[in-house]
């Protein structure tokens, strides 16, 4: 895989960082994962993965479907900065 390249959230590896880059479906789904926290630019932290995969956004946790997770456009990071 190409480095910095975009990848569903749901293949990144628990433990590892990512800086969300775009999230498509449903306007409303769109807009409720935006009120939460994760939108493009923001950065999310995989606690763990499978379904549902547990994402740590800020001083938040969230649980997604696998489904949803394919949604989710990411670039993974190795470690924050």
């Amino acid at each position: 895989m190409r480095k910095n390249a975009l990848i569903p959230l749901e293949l990144v590896n628990p433990g590892d960082w990512a800086d969300v880059e775009e999230v498509t479906g449903e306007p409303g789904w769109v807009g409720r994962l935006a009120e939460l926290g994760v939108r493009s630019g923001s950065r999310v932290l995989i606690v763990r993965a499978g379904s549902p995969c547990l994402l740590q956004v800020g001083g938040s946790r969230l649980s997604l479907r696998r489904d949803l997770g394919t949604q989710i456009l990411v670039r993974p990071m190795a470690t924050p900065d």
